[in-house]
């Protein structure tokens, strides 16, 4: 596990279209059929990583807090499942159920998504506006798992980006990046 940062590509970013599996239905989704009315949520992530384990709680509550509100939840997953089979579409599945969650998790396995989306790390938080232009990138909050002085999980740096889009203000530009385990490369 190497820490890695996001890339932090520029906002106003239009996402790149993309069809995937959706390893819950095992049926094909593209991005246009997934965005949300009002915004759009893109998490890369994978079972395995300690620091997605770690924001799974406020994920949860995320989603509790604003699918009602025209916010859409992707997550993909672009690891290399042949050194990591953690990280493959069965397991993912198994995640899904046991995190009671109800959103796409997607399966990249051409990682052709993850690098027209410039992911580096898992976790990794894109939000795109109702126009599918990129109004956040970064991390989930200040908190991280295995540290000595540990900051509380709140979701405050994606929280404020949807309450700025939904209240249709500027989404700070002052954003961090995302860190977490480096997406698995297949070599």
């Amino acid at each position: 596990m190497a820490l890695t940062p996001s890339n932090m590509i520029n906002l106003g970013t239009v996402a790149p279209e993309f069809e995937l599996i959706d390893t819950f239905t095992n049926s094909p989704k593209k991005l246009n059929e997934l965005k949300g009315k009002n915004a759009t949520l893109i998490m890369f992530i994978c079972n395995h990583c300690p620091y997605v384990v770690h924001v799974m709680p406020e994920i949860v509550k995320l989603l509790n807090d604003y699918e009602a509100k025209g916010v859409s939840f992707i997550a993909i997953s672009s690891n290399d499942i042949e050194a990591y089979p953690q990280d493959g579409p069965d397991k993912m599945k198994e995640f899904m159920t046991e995190w009671q969650l109800d959103f796409p998790y997607l399966f990249d396995e051409t990682q052709e998504v993850a690098k027209a989306y410039d992911a580096a790390c898992t976790p990794d938080f894109y939000i795109f506006g109702a126009d599918l232009h990129l109004a956040y990138r970064g991390r989930l909050d200040e908190s991280r798992p295995r540290v000595e002085n540990p900051q509380p999980l709140t979701g405050k740096d994606i929280r404020g980006a949807l309450n700025a889009i939904l209240a249709n203000q500027m989404v700070s530009e002052i954003q961090f990046p995302s860190m977490g385990c480096n997406i698995k490369w297949k070599v």
